[in-house]
């Protein structure tokens, strides 16, 4: 099985820690030239210092934040200037705030598509090309189990994670005649430090213990256990390498069975 990414170019979204931050480790293991990307320079100094070079491949980081696109478009532009072409792109980005659909302002909705739509559309758009030209093109977004199955409290989450599905679903049908593949990776419980930050909520919200919030959440699924983020990085290595090139337009769950639909 072929997974060597050698000469190949990635930028992964979101990767100064958690998910992202594995993706990139796992990514350079495999040979890739990897770009990180969020908005911390020093932590992503940090994380690119711990990746992998077997002496010929080339890191970067950029800086910008993903609540706004105009900035994040002009990272990518200045860095495009040094890396022309990536044929890997992995979009990734902190999720909305928790919390009900049905009394949430219009305006956490409009933030949220901003943030996650509008951002890997863009991001994609000036990488497609780069892609065409070397015919090799892995579109990767990270977004959540709740565009099978919607999550409790997690409203506008539930909202754009749908729309990132649906788009991605609609670019893997447009670019497949350019062997770029396009699919989204959904993870369920990941020990991240999101969360972290869900369990502590939850568990102030219900009067129980963290521990107690720990062990109910992980009663719901099947493996009993919460994910690594390293799982997870493997299951997006394996859609970034050649071996994954007939699998597009799909959306694979990393929740150790915690989806209870096909």
């Amino acid at each position: 099985m072929d997974l060597n990414l050698q000469n190949k170019n990635a930028l992964v979204c979101g990767s100064s820690q958690g998910m992202g931050k594995a993706i990139a480790i796992q990514l350079a293991k495999m040979g890739a030239n990897v770009t990180l990307f969020a908005r911390n320079l020093e932590t992503l100094n940090e994380v690119k210092s711990q990746l992998a070079n077997n002496g010929s491949q080339e890191h970067h980081a950029i800086c910008a934040d993903f609540s706004n696109p105009v900035a994040v478009s002009r990272a990518l532009d200045e860095q495009l200037k040094v890396v022309p072409a990536y044929q890997i792109l992995v979009n990734n980005t902190g999720g909305p705030a928790p919390g009900p659909a049905s009394t949430a302002e219009s305006g956490a909705f409009l933030a949220a598509f901003n943030q996650h739509l509008i951002n890997n559309h863009q991001i994609a758009q000036k990488l497609i090309p780069g892609m065409k030209n070397a015919g090799y093109g892995r579109i990767i977004n990270v977004i959540s189990t709740s565009v099978k199955q919607p999550l409790p409290n997690l409203g506008v989450s539930n909202t754009v994670r749908g729309a990132v599905a649906s788009w991605a679903k609609t670019m893997a049908n447009e670019l497949g005649q350019f062997n770029i593949t396009v699919n989204n990776v959904l993870p369920g419980a990941t020990n991240t430090v999101r969360l972290e930050a869900i369990i502590k909520n939850k568990a102030s919200k219900m009067g129980v213990s963290i521990g107690e919030m720990e062990a109910e959440e992980k009663s719901i699924i099947p493996m009993r256990r919460f994910g690594e983020a390293e799982e997870f990085a493997n299951a997006v290595a394996f859609l970034a390498s050649p071996s994954a090139s007939y699998i597009t337009g799909v959306s694979l769950p990393v929740d150790g069975g915690r989806t209870s639909c096909l």
